[in-house]
């Protein structure tokens, strides 16, 4: 474990400036017509910013939490940072990987088999043959899907599928992991144990980028908070100062 302070730790995630729009009549981004003419950055009817003039930066091993109303740009944040989004306006700059836990159908085929998501799944996320085969039991034993191996995902429950998902992911090296939400699914004896891999992931000296509305979850893994409201960062702090001004803010 390292024992270095927080401010004497190299930067993790380092955010400028940053903005992003979309549409609202259509679904998606600016089409490659917009681009190639090069059409003014400025909004459009039609369009709004879900995130603008956004920045703070994030040192290794600090573990922060996102907070604020559904559809103030939280998850939208998480993309940008994963590198799903690219952004209209400033800049996003990561040191190191990251481990994105942010959709549970993400990178995974209905089709194939849950063995040949792994080997696919983790491959994609850089995992070398080698690294797959020596983790492989690990993985499938963590989602407790011994008995499903050869099943194809898209017979899969909700939470079988949330359970490959965060096994898959936690086995990543990368230094950064991002979460959106997923604990929210699954039994408690599931959420447990993600739970107690969590901490094994935090003491390991990783970064968490964590979007929960679980308040208690939220205190029990991150020392700090971002408060996005409308788009905009209202308070980065705490994780006690943060919600203590966002459960203000909803109480009024």
């Amino acid at each position: 474990m390292n024992d270095r302070q927080p401010d004497e730790q190299p930067m993790a995630i380092e955010v400028a400036d940053l903005g992003v729009r979309f549409r609202r009549n259509r679904r998606g981004r600016r089409s490659f017509k917009d681009l190639f003419a090069g059409r003014s950055r400025r909004s459009r009817p039609g369009e709004f910013w879900a995130l603008r003039d956004v920045s703070f930066r994030v040192r290794q091993g600090e573990s922060i939490g996102v907070v604020g109303r559904n559809g103030q740009g939280k998850s939208t944040l998480l993309k940008l940072v994963a590198g799903v989004l690219l952004p209209d306006e400033g800049s996003v700059r990561l040191h190191g990987g990251v481990a994105p836990l942010i959709e549970i159908t993400g990178g995974f085929v209905g089709d194939l088999t849950v063995r040949e998501n792994v080997r696919l799944t983790a491959g994609l996320h850089g995992m070398s043959r080698a690294e797959i085969a020596e983790r492989y039991d690990d993985i499938i034993a963590f989602a407790e899907l011994a008995d499903f191996q050869e099943t194809p995902y898209k017979h899969l429950s909700n939470g079988m599928k949330v359970r490959l998902a965060f096994s898959v992911v936690s086995k990543l090296d990368e230094p950064i992991l991002l979460v959106d939400e997923v604990l929210a699914v699954g039994d408690k004896a599931f959420r447990d144990k993600c739970y107690r891999r969590i901490d094994e992931l935090l003491a390991d000296n990783r970064t968490l980028f964590f979007v929960s509305h679980n308040e208690r979850d939220l205190r029990r893994f991150c020392s700090r908070g971002l408060y996005l409201d409308k788009g905009g960062l209202v308070l980065d702090g705490t994780i006690d100062e943060v919600l203590d001004r966002y459960n203000a803010d909803q109480a009024h």
